[in-house]
Parts: structure tokens; C-alpha cells; sequence
């Protein structure tokens, strides 16, 4: 019986049967990994739950825009909102910045007929 140390790669070998085979292509040592691959999504899903508040925050200031001081509180809502989307709060962050927008349109071009 032939000792496995004593084949080489870099020609036809003998396995431990006698028989001769060609060297393959594919003579590489190759393991897969135990530990579980870094997900980048798992680390996006974390920062989306920090923009979640941020986002309620900015659709308040944009609906209490529409009451008291839309210019201050609506521009507040906007720029909030942006920040909101930025961390992945996109859907509460759209509507706080259009909700905004609004608020401030309103007051422009709508209550100084109404004062």
C-alpha cells in the first residue's frame, strides 16, 4: 500500500490502488468558512429603526405646522424629514417633508386672502 505523502501533483500519481490517474485541474485545497458571513443588510437594518423616530418626529412638526407657526415648524418638518429618509425612515420621512411643504404653502399663498 503506497504512503499518501509520498504522491506529488505535479504529474500522473498513484493512489493507494496502483491505479494511475491524470492529474486534475482542480488540485487546490479549498474549505468552507464556519462562522456565518457579515451581512451589510443586518447593519442597515439598524440604522433604518434609528430613522424610524426621527421620521415620527418630523410628520408631527409638519402636522402641528398646519395649526401654529407653519414657517418655522413645517421648515423644521422638512429638514427633519430629509435627515429621516437619509436613515431609512423613507415613507414616514416623504410625507413629513410633503406634509411640510404644504404647511408652508398654505400660509404664502392662501391665508393672506382669509387675514
Amino acid at each position: 500500500m503506497a504512503d499518501d505523502r509520498e504522491r506529488t501533483y505535479n504529474g500522473n500519481y498513484v493512489q493507494s490502488i496502483g491505479k494511475e490517474e491524470p492529474e486534475r485541474p482542480f488540485m487546490e485545497e479549498t474549505a468552507a468558512e464556519m462562522a456565518e458571513p457579515i451581512r451589510r443588510r443586518d447593519e442597515r437594518d439598524e440604522e433604518r429603526a434609528d430613522g424610524t423616530g426621527l421620521g415620527w418626529l418630523a410628520l408631527a412638526l409638519s402636522i402641528i405646522a398646519l395649526f401654529i407657526w407653519p414657517i418655522l415648524l413645517g421648515a423644521a418638518g422638512i429638514i427633519v424629514g430629509f435627515i429621516a429618509r437619509r436613515r431609512g425612515a423613507e415613507t414616514l420621512g416623504a410625507w413629513a417633508i410633503g406634509i411640510g411643504v404644504i404647511a408652508i404653502l398654505v400660509r404664502l399663498f392662501i391665508m393672506p386672502f382669509y387675514s
